[in-house]
């Protein structure tokens, strides 16, 4: 049986993927957390084979809890369950570590191929996040600038893209100004660039914001 946490702060999202999973003889949900505080509580508590974590959190980003998870379980598989399009996401989170990636609106039959997957030892790859994985930044030159962020880098790009404020996503990502303006300035170099304004017309162009 393969013992599953689900770790989403929308109790709507938790119960759909109970509706999912428990038509499935060898999967069970065994727990779910709302925090991202309750979801390493649990994971520090008791054995899972497999979490099932929404990438926003409302306090701590659901990168900063891949990578707690990381360095206290290595071996424990983390799928991200993530509103996000492939484009935005994918390629970083699954470098931090994931096992996995699928956007919410996926069909019910592909969140269980994920876990099962990732279940057998594999990597839950789409064919659109494969395409991205091969461009490797030693090899390509015409790699897009923003693959070349750590997972937190790009967050606050893409935070940054949408015209929120240092201010703002220190409040939401639960950091201290000083350490977001670090980031924003690490994004700036790494993209050659020198202002929000630069950022949001980069994100336009690469279709990366709606």
């Amino acid at each position: 049986m393969i013992r599953i946490l689900v770790v989403d702060d929308h109790a709507v999202v938790r119960a759909g993927v109970h509706y999912f999973v428990d038509d499935i003889p060898d999967m069970e949900i065994g727990g779910e957390a709302g925090t991202a505080e309750e979801a390493i509580r649990l994971i520090r508590a008791e054995e899972w084979d497999i979490v099932v974590l929404d990438i926003a959190m409302p306090d701590k980003s659901g990168v900063e809890v891949l990578k707690q998870i990381k360095r206290e379980k290595p071996d424990l598989p983390v799928l991200i369950l993530s509103m996000h399009p492939e484009n935005r996401y994918a390629v970083q989170i699954l470098r931090s570590g994931a096992s996995g990636y699928v956007q919410k609106e996926a069909l019910a039959t592909e969140l269980v191929n994920a876990i099962q997957t990732i279940m057998r030892g594999h990597k839950y790859i789409s064919y659109a996040v494969a395409e991205l994985l091969t461009m490797d930044p030693d090899i390509n030159t015409q790699k897009p600038l923003h693959e070349t962020l750590s997972a937190r880098e790009y967050e606050i790009f893409y935070k940054l893209s949408q015209g929120e404020g240092v201010t703002r996503i220190a409040d939401e990502l639960c950091l201290s100004v000083k350490t977001v303006s670090t980031y924003r300035a690490r994004v700036l170099q790494k993209m050659n660039m020198t202002s929000n304004a630069d950022i949001i017309y980069y994100a336009i162009k690469q279709n990366l914001i709606d």
